[in-house]
Order: C-alpha cells, then sequence, then structure tokens
C-alpha cells in the first residue's frame, strides 16, 4: 500500500496517494507494526502539504510517531507560515534523514507551495506593498522574481490583488467572503467521499468475508445436520416406546 501511495504522489497524483496511504493506515495492525506507520505517516504529511492542506496535529503527539515525525512537523510549521527561510533551514538540518525516509524529492516541490502561501500571507498582511519588499520577505533574487510569482499567484486565483508594473507595487483588492465562493463546496465533497469510501470498504468486507471462515460454516451446516438426525432418532426412538406397551 505504502509503495503504492508513494509511487502515485511521484506521478502527481496526490488526491489518489492520500487515499491508498489512508486505507493502508486504517487496514494496519493497531498495536503493532509501528514502523509500517511511521514510514506511511511521513509520506502522507508531505503529500497533504503538497495538496495545500495542513496535516492533522494529533499524529504529532502519538508516543509511537512523536520522535520520528519531529523533522515533518518542523517542515508543517514552515509551510502552514510561509516561511522560507525556516524551510530551508529544515532542509539543511534534516535533508539526509529526508533523504533515507525517501521523501527528499517530494520536499523539494513544497518550495513552490511555501512561496504561495507566503505571498497570500503578505497579501493579507498588506494592503500596498513593493515588490522589493516582497522579494525581501520571500528571500527571492530580485523584485522581478517577485512579480513573476505574485502575478502567477493572482492568476491562479491564490490572492485578490493586481501589479502596478511602473511603480513597482502590489495593491491588494478588497476581501471577498470565502462562503461566497466553491471553498465550502469543495472541502465538504472532499469530506463526504472520503466517509463514502470507508462506508463501501466497510459493506464490501462484510459481504465478502475472509475464506478462512469457509470451514466455520461447513462446520455449522454439518452440526445442523447431525441435530436434525438426532431429533429423528429421538423420535423414532419414542415411537418404539409407545409400540412396545401393551
Amino acid at each position: 500500500m505504502s509503495g503504492q501511495g508513494r509511487i502515485k504522489a511521484i506521478q502527481l497524483e496526490y488526491s489518489e496517494a492520500r487515499r491508498t496511504m489512508t486505507n493502508a493506515l486504517r487496514k494496519a495492525p493497531q498495536h503493532t507494526a509501528v514502523g509500517f506507520k511511521q514510514t506511511v505517516h511521513k509520506l502522507l504529511i508531505v503529500v497533504e502539504l503538497l495538496l495545500g492542506e495542513i496535516p492533522d496535529r494529533l499524529q504529532f503527539r502519538q508516543p509511537s510517531l512523536k520522535r520520528s515525525l519531529m523533522p515533518y512537523f518542523l517542515l508543517t510549521q514552515a509551510v502552514r507560515t510561509g516561511n522560507l527561510a525556516k524551510f530551508n533551514q529544515v532542509l539543511d538540518q534534516f535533508g539526509e534523514k529526508f533523504q533515507a525516509d525517501g521523501t527528499y524529492t517530494l520536499i523539494i516541490r513544497l518550495r513552490h507551495n511555501v512561496i504561495k502561501t507566503g505571498v497570500r500571507m503578505i497579501s493579507l498582511s498588506y494592503s500596498r506593498i513593493s515588490l522589493a519588499d516582497i522579494a525581501q520577505k520571500l528571500q527571492l533574487d530580485s523584485p522581478e522574481d517577485a512579480e513573476f510569482i505574485v502575478a502567477k499567484a493572482i492568476r491562479d486565483g491564490v490572492i485578490e490583488a493586481s501589479i502596478n508594473h511602473e511603480k513597482g507595487y502590489v495593491q491588494s483588492k478588497e476581501m471577498i467572503d470565502i462562503y461566497s465562493t466553491r471553498e465550502p463546496q469543495l472541502a465538504f465533497h472532499q469530506r463526504i467521499s472520503f466517509c463514502l469510501d470507508i462506508h463501501n470498504m466497510s459493506v464490501k468486507a462484510m459481504r465478502f468475508p475472509p475464506k478462512s471462515y469457509n470451514k466455520d460454516l461447513e462446520s455449522a451446516e454439518e452440526r445442523r445436520e447431525r441435530e436434525q438426525q438426532d431429533l429423528e432418532f429421538a423420535k423414532e426412538m419414542a415411537e418404539d416406546d409407545d409400540d412396545s406397551f401393551p
């Protein structure tokens, strides 16, 4: 399961990768297979970050996962806050561990997410800010790089703003009520799909039990036949007893 999830993630199929790994964790033994769970959680955290989501904090607090997931907790903080400096620091400090875990290549892809989050944070904090200041805050090489990134963020709908190319600043537009957009609908759709997947798999598991149950089923049928034969034999014995009286 974890291997399939890794392949899907490398192929940019992040939603499918998350579904595969979530199912793998759900089917894993509750009190054993700690190493397997650690491996899957590490990959799942990175995939959720690539999807633009923040992993559940509870998994970082589990005693069996807390120590091994510490680098991924720091990574999550950097991505969540859009802090490129902290992101680079985590990469420098735990790069070898990420490579050993097989997640380094995917984590490198998160740099774009960190920058995108940083742009969103800046847009929320400043109604107007120069491209030079954006470049400095995001640790970019030049205002031109900042202009390109901001333009892409505007085009992708990450922020509501406009760029004044002549004067070199970004003007944020008035905030739009998120409930007037499709974001709540998409979030509910995602959660409902997850619940339906669990329901369908549960129904399938009940409908098609493991083959090991067949022996018990056959034994039950044989037991019913034997009980029926015993009942018929008892009736015959009773009839014979009645016939023996004058």
